[in-house]
């Protein structure tokens, strides 16, 4: 004889079907979401890792020949962590999403998630609050902290002890550049940056020949040019020779003022455009072609996280005999093509002043991206077609 035994929910009611579903499909998000943040985050520390490591020793470079003051230089890292970031959390969320459903196609999760009717739209809407913090995160960097961050940098650089650069400001020691061509020495130099007793050797080149200058004067200065950025040495009462190698030619000229360009290294901290430290307020509305281009840059290095995240999840696709890096190097080409292509629209934009290029490149890849999502479908539509036409071929 068999007992049938009732079971009473506690509540004294039954979970209907929409609830169940909809507690699967909060689950899954959790874990899903869970999932692809963790590899981000693991994904843009390593990226984080190497960049700031490769620009530190570079700076930390520049500080040692005495172009940058080394006391300001891990403010100025600091300030440009934004900088970083921006560029960094794009790709780290893309690398994320491939690896974290790349982890799941191998170990045949994915398999359970496919057999209960989930999409590919739907897995996109699984991870819609990581993609849209994500880009949140990424647009505050890009439009806020970024330029505000590289403003606050350049005002260190502006201040005039930290303007050791050019290799100028070495009490008591020669120093030279550009491969010996401009060679330095200064005297003195005071808390306020002047400069005492200041003498300056170069040798220019070009297609007529080769001119040597010396310049010696009584005092100078670093001044910094407050629309280009670029940075002068303003020199005061001395003496100037030239001559040609080969021309029995010296050419003296006596001045009160002179002001000469003070070169800088290239790829170097200083090295960085002006326009890039304005703020996104004073871009918006501005005709500048150049301004154009950088808020054309600072939006779309947004829009790459959703853009990217249609195609990471169809890109993901794999076995457990493949693994979740079968199509990582596919997966980069993609973005390094789309990233090439985002500054290929910037350049243009600088000269035509338009952002029509940004919103073309953004929409080619949108549709790329789209087709992709929902190549699962057409297969089953074109499967579909197919078995019905053989249906009815059996049939005739």
């Amino acid at each position: 004889m068999m007992m049938r035994v009732r079971t009473k929910p506690c509540g004294g009611y039954l979970p209907t079907d929409s609830w169940i579903n909809y507690r699967y499909k909060m689950r899954a998000a959790r874990y899903l979401t869970y999932d692809v943040v963790t590899h981000t985050g693991a994904v843009s520390l390593v990226l984080f890792l190497v960049v700031f490591s490769g620009r530190f020793i570079k700076y930390l470079a520049e500080a040692a020949i005495g172009d940058l003051s080394a006391g300001i230089l891990l403010p100025i890292m600091l300030y440009k962590l934004p900088a970083f970031f921006e560029l960094i959390l794009p790709l780290g969320f893309y690398i994320g999403v491939l690896l974290s459903f790349g982890r799941l196609y191998a170990d045949s999760e994915m398999v359970i998630f496919r057999a209960s009717g989930t999409s590919q739209w739907q897995l996109f809407s699984r991870i819609s609050t990581a993609t849209i913090a994500t880009t949140l995160l990424v647009a505050t960097l890009a439009l806020v902290l970024g330029p505000n961050g590289a403003a606050r940098a350049n005002a260190l650089l502006a201040e005039p002890r930290s303007a050791e650069g050019m290799h100028v400001l070495a009490e008591g020691r020669f120093k030279k550049q550009r491969a010996g061509d401009y060679v330095t020495y200064v005297e003195q130099i005071s808390d306020d940056g002047k400069m005492n007793t200041v003498f300056v050797a170069e040798r220019q080149r070009s297609e007529s020949g080769t001119v040597l200058s010396t310049t010696l004067a009584e005092s100078g200065a670093i001044e910094i040019d407050p629309e280009s950025g670029r940075r002068y040495l303003q020199l005061s009462n001395g003496h100037r020779y030239s001559v040609s190698p080969g021309k029995a030619e010296l050419t003296q000229a006596r001045f009160n003022g002179y002001r000469s360009l003070i070169p800088e290294i290239e790829g170097g901290l200083r090295s960085q455009a002006q326009v890039e430290t304005l703020p996104t307020s004073a871009l918006i509305g501005s005709d500048n072609p150049e301004h154009i281009a950088i808020l054309g840059w600072r939006i779309s290095l947004a829009l790459i996280v959703p853009v990217m995240v249609l195609f990471a999840i169809p890109l993901s696709q794999t076995d457990s005999r493949r693994g979740r890096y079968a199509k990582l190097g596919p997966a980069l080409i993609v973005f390094l093509l789309y990233f090439v292509a985002l500054s290929q629209a910037r350049s243009m934009a600088e000269e035509g002043g338009s952002l029509v290029v940004f919103v073309v490149v953004h929409s080619l890849f949108t549709v790329v991206g789209v087709a992709l999502m929902l190549g699962d479908d057409l297969r089953r539509l074109l499967k579909g077609d197919r078995s019905a036409s053989g249906a009815a071929r059996g049939l005739s």
